[in-house]
């Protein structure tokens, strides 16, 4: 885990990762989990027209609320924050110029079909290093064993294997693989695979159903380097979410059953890009319940879009406004600052297993 801090020098160990959740992981949010010792991803998703703004944003917060934290990076012009993508809809020339003028310490690649996988992350990872310097380090989003060997083995000839893996379990909240394994055996066996095929050290990040430092110390014995967390920082003061989602989080319980891995809730909210082995788990709600009876798409999102006009009372079991989350929601009691989570999370984790 250590040889994380070559790249980056602020953090504290174990790592602890603020997953690209696509509009509520801000500048704000990033920057304040950076300080805590972490790494905080923004979610630009496929919004490159706010990429920009939010790097500014999380420089900004740098700059005051954060001014008297000591933030170590690579070089001067590295911004500690990162940067994810979703790759399905996000344009790489529209999102280089902000990476150049900014350097983000890390661009968090995900969501393309698996076809062509290899080409576009491909062209992604080459041409971040080459605006950058190689100064921004790229992690590509996997969920399998075949798709690790994709970013290691087939990559490598072409010299654009990935500085970091982020393996997400399939409790994980909001998109992933329909069909996959969760981390207690993704995490050992990506590891051992990874390592047959010459791959040891790449760096691996456990994701999906981790909500406390239980979770964080139970990864790094599976073979983890760091996690990342997604569904415990949407109960934290500042993410960029409604008050009727984080009532939801707050509220739900017994993940595995409250929680269901679907498309509709991408449908029903016109998100219909997503390629085919995709969808992604949120709580069960009205929306879900009337699919599974029958209804028709165009019924459900007129319902939707009536529901939006409610405002915080939309969410609830009884509503239908998404509330993305992972298995984990039921670990999630109080909301709490983003600083709060880290240091928190860490230090129990720490309890657990030793970590220098």
């Amino acid at each position: 885990m250590s040889f994380l801090k070559k790249d980056y020098p602020w953090i504290q160990l174990p790592l602890i990762t603020c997953a690209p959740m696509l509009f509520a992981a801000t500048g704000e949010l990033a920057a304040a989990v950076s300080a805590a010792g972490g790494i905080g991803f923004i979610g630009i998703g496929f919004k490159e027209e706010d990429l920009e703004t939010q790097l500014s944003q999380a420089t900004r917060h740098f700059q005051t609320t954060h001014k008297d934290v000591k933030m170590a990076t690579t070089s001067p012009e590295v911004l500690p924050v990162g940067v994810g993508f979703l790759n399905w809809g996000a344009n790489l020339d529209a999102a280089l110029p902000a990476i150049k003028k900014h350097v983000p310490a890390a661009v968090w690649l995900f969501g393309v079909a698996k076809e062509t996988m290899i080409s576009v992350y491909g062209s992604w990872i080459t041409r971040v290093r080459e605006v950058t310097g190689g100064c921004t380090k790229v992690w590509v989003q996997v969920g399998s064993v075949a798709d690790a060997l994709h970013m290691t083995v087939d990559m490598k000839d072409s010299n654009s294997v990935p500085d970091v893996l982020v393996l997400q379990g399939v409790d994980a909240g909001g998109h992933g693989l329909k069909h996959g394994a969760g981390i207690i055996t993704l995490m050992p066996e990506v590891r051992d695979t990874l390592a047959s095929k010459g791959f040891p050290d790449i760096p691996l990040i456990a994701a999906g159903g981790i909500s406390d430092g239980r979770g964080v110390a139970a990864s790094l014995c599976l073979g983890a380097d760091g996690i990342c967390m997604g569904t415990r920082f949407l109960a934290c003061s500042q993410t960029a979410i409604t008050q009727g989602y984080r009532n939801e989080i707050l509220r739900a319980s017994d993940g595995g059953r409250s929680t269901v891995r679907s498309t509709v809730y991408d449908r029903v909210r016109g998100y219909v890009e997503w390629p085919e082995e995709y969808d992604g788990r949120g709580v069960t709600n009205q929306s879900y319940f009337d699919e599974q009876k029958g209804m028709e798409d165009e019924e459900n999102r007129k319902l939707y879009e009536a529901e939006k006009q409610k405002g915080d009372a939309g969410w609830g079991v009884g509503g239908r406004m998404t509330t993305y989350a992972g298995t984990g929601v039921g670990l999630v009691k109080t909301v709490e600052s983003a600083e709060e989570i880290v240091r928190k999370t860490r230090e129990e984790a720490k309890k657990i297993i030793k970590c220098d």
